[in-house]
This record gives C-alpha cells, structure tokens and sequence, in this order.
C-alpha cells in the first residue's frame, strides 16, 4: 500500500512538473485511436455505410431514419476531432460529452439486436449480442483517455 501511495505522489509530481508519464503517453494514444475512430465512423454515416447506420435506428426514434444517421455522423466527425485536437484542459469536458454520446446511440446496438437487424457483419443473434458490453469499453475509453475520469475524482477530493 505505501508503494502505491509512494507511485501515486511521484506520478502527481510528475504532472506537476509538466514531466510526461508513460501513463499520459497510453492515454493520449488511446484518446487519439478513439478520435480516428469516431472520425472514421461518422465519414462512414455520410458516406459508404449509411444505408448500414439508417437500419439501425430504432424504430421509436420520432424522426426519419437519413437525418438521424447524416446528424449522427456529423456529431461523430465533430467529436472525433475534438478528442484529438481539444486542448488538455478542454480534454475532460470532451471526455465526458464522448461517453455521453455512446450512452446515447446505445440504444440502437440493443435495438438490433431486438429486431434482428442484420448489419456490419453482425447476422447472428450471438454476435448482435457480443457487441453491447463492448459499448461500455467506449465510455471507459472515453472517461479515461481524456482525463476526464482523473479530473472528476480529484475534484470530489479537493
């Protein structure tokens, strides 16, 4: 326990000093693969795999199906390149309107797998089921690889 409280100060040292940590490099090569990521996802929307996207906007959702997925890939191409370009104090709030928008399109992966929509390459119930968990790896991805995660808890603290 004291080595962890001993790595923990030489890590807020570290911060301090403006010293990167291996820690801050993982992050920021997480936070910038998540970006590409969602650029790439949201270009896909506008682009080869709307057709893909608009079957899987449940049906509950109140509006057409083309807008919500052009609406949603442009939201995706913005935060895409905001999590790879938000200046570090901004990375937090980036972080959490990240893991806000994965909560958000989240029903849409359960709805395919309700309705037994086909897309993606997921045609079996087992693989439209495998995917959900890996929803909640984005918002963790998304909490962590900003910062967004460290700041609130140091907030709570002090």
């Amino acid at each position: 326990m004291a080595r962890a409280a001993a790595r923990g100060q030489q890590h807020e040292h570290e911060r301090g000093t403006g010293r990167r940590t291996a820690g801050d490099a993982l992050r920021t090569v997480g936070r910038v693969a998540l970006g590409g990521a969602l650029a790439f996802a949201g270009t896909s929307h506008l682009t080869f795999a709307r057709e893909e996207f608009t079957a899987q906007v449940p049906e509950s959702i109140p509006f057409p199906e083309d807008p919500v997925v052009l609406a949603s890939g442009v939201v995706e191409i913005a935060l895409g390149a905001a999590l790879v370009a938000a200046p570090r104090r901004y990375r937090p709030a980036v972080g959490w309107v990240a893991a806000a928008f994965f909560v958000a399109v989240f029903p849409g992966n359960i709805s395919q797998y309700l309705t037994r929509t086909d897309a993606f390459g997921l045609d079996t119930d087992a693989k439209r089921l495998a995917r959900l968990p890996f929803q909640a790896v984005l918002v963790a991805g998304s909490l962590w690889s900003t910062g967004a995660w460290r700041a609130w808890r140091a907030r709570r603290r002090g």
